[in-house]
């Protein structure tokens, strides 16, 4: 290989000069080898994020990302993913998952923990007493081979140059650079060796993205992407000005999601699970039309045959799977304490960055690696978006422990002072999916 310099690279990359893929492959072997030290990948990638990078840099740094570790490959359609990018109170995943194992797609999750203030698949799946997330790659194989859903953690084996560039991303500000994005999430799909990808970009004052014009161009980028590897992907700009659904919290989080399963969630979080799984159904080749496979997902509720495929998942990992049945078999804390609103109105709107932090304030959430993290805590909304409100009427309820009083009296403040705005006029009703792009 044609010897380089990180100086040279880094040089070229301040001056927002294209790196030909030999370039990239040879810094992220050496990343991967140390002899590309991680300040200087830092450096690279605040570059990066300042200067952007070209369609064919992002595909060559998918594609060795891609291949620094183990990929599998299934060689069979029906086996699709979905991805998020994050937000307040996501946890689509747990409800379409299952709706689209239901009805006959295989669905490989390989899923992470929080980033920043949202909160992570595989802590909240662990709130669930005895569930194993700790599977090995050729378990995870095996079990997806044999049954239509599997939901594991990030293993080393699976784009482990990605862990490393995640861990300094996350750290240094350049989370939210598109191309940087898209390799990330790309090279762990491609890998997990899913045929078809779902991919749900959030938008908003909850989200990493918050312009739909940032959003479009990681749509946009994603999709070029999988197109390079000749793999099906729909990718939809979705709402994340207000906290989806009503839970925000593990155990909460995961009720909501049972009750969803049992069709008897709410509106916003039901209507979008069943939109993704819909996609998920369809790109399989399991329904010929949107139409057939959103009617195939809500039959999937409504005979509680997609419950039944979570209900096994729980027992097959370990897991009491009892716990859909008699949620005191998860830890909730114990404590409640409402949030009053202070004036009759309407809800304006949320900054919804903030709710991800609160919640992380009382335990729900980690503000360093090693933290661990509270199950049981976190908030309740009794009103969303436009919803009519009255002076003294709860607005959300708090869940939390005896010796947390008063830090709930200092989150009860920030909430009514900043974080949720009454309002005298009715706003418009908020759009769950804002748009939807196709390879």
């Amino acid at each position: 290989m044609t010897h380089f310099t990180m100086y040279q690279i880094l040089e070229k990359k301040k001056h927002g000069l294209e790196l030909s893929p030999e370039e990239i492959e040879w810094t992220i072997k050496g990343l991967l080898n140390k002899s590309v030290a991680e300040y200087q990948m830092t450096a690279l990638l605040m570059a990066i994020y300042l200067n952007g990078m070209t369609k064919k840099e992002t595909a060559a740094l998918t594609d060795v990302m891609l291949n620094s570790g183990r990929t599998l490959n299934f060689n069979d359609q029906s086996v699709v993913d979905k991805h998020s990018t994050g937000g307040i109170g996501d946890k689509t995943s747990f409800i379409l998952a299952p709706i689209a194992a239901a009805c006959g797609v295989k669905v490989p999750m390989i899923a992470g923990r929080g980033l920043g203030f949202t909160g992570g698949t595989v802590d909240k799946v662990e709130a669930i007493p005895g569930f194993r997330t700790d599977l090995s790659l050729n378990e995870f194989e095996t079990k997806l081979k044999e049954d239509s859903l599997v939901l594991m953690g990030q293993t080393p084996e699976i784009a482990p140059a990605d862990r490393i560039i995640y861990a300094l991303r996350d750290v240094t500000a350049t989370i939210d650079s598109i191309p940087l994005i898209t390799a990330s999430i790309m090279s762990k799909k491609l890998a997990e060796g899913a045929n078809g990808i779902v991919m749900d970009i959030k938008v908003g004052s909850g989200a990493f993205m918050s312009s739909k014009s940032e959003a479009k161009k990681l749509a946009k980028s994603i999709l070029y992407t999988a197109k390079a590897y000749d793999k099906r992907c729909v990718t939809l700009l979705t709402n994340m000005n207000q906290p989806l659904g009503r839970a925000v919290g593990h155990t909460l989080e995961l009720i909501e999601c049972f009750e969803v399963l049992k069709d008897n969630g709410p509106q916003d979080l039901t209507v979008l699970s069943l939109e993704l799984a819909a996609h998920m159904i369809r790109i399989a080749g399991k329904a010929k039309s949107q139409t057939q496979a959103l009617k195939m997902a809500k039959h999937a509720v409504k005979s509680g045959a997609a419950l039944k495929v979570f209900e096994k998942l729980i027992a097959d990992q370990g897991g009491d799977a009892g716990v859909i049945y008699n949620y005191d078999l998860m830890d909730l804390a114990p404590v409640k304490s409402e949030v009053l609103c202070p004036k009759d109105g309407y809800v304006k709107s949320f900054v919804n960055k903030e709710i991800g932090f609160l919640c992380t304030e009382l335990g729900g959430g980690r503000k360093v690696k090693t933290d661990k993290i509270d199950f049981g805590v976190g908030f309740y909304f009794h009103k969303k978006l436009g919803d009519k409100v009255k002076k003294g009427e709860s607005l959300l309820t708090i869940y939390h422990r005896q010796d947390q009083l008063d830090d709930v009296t200092a989150i009860s403040e920030t909430l009514l002072e900043s974080v949720i705005k009454i309002g005298r006029t009715k706003p418009a009703k908020p759009e769950v999916i804002y748009d939807l792009f196709e390879n």
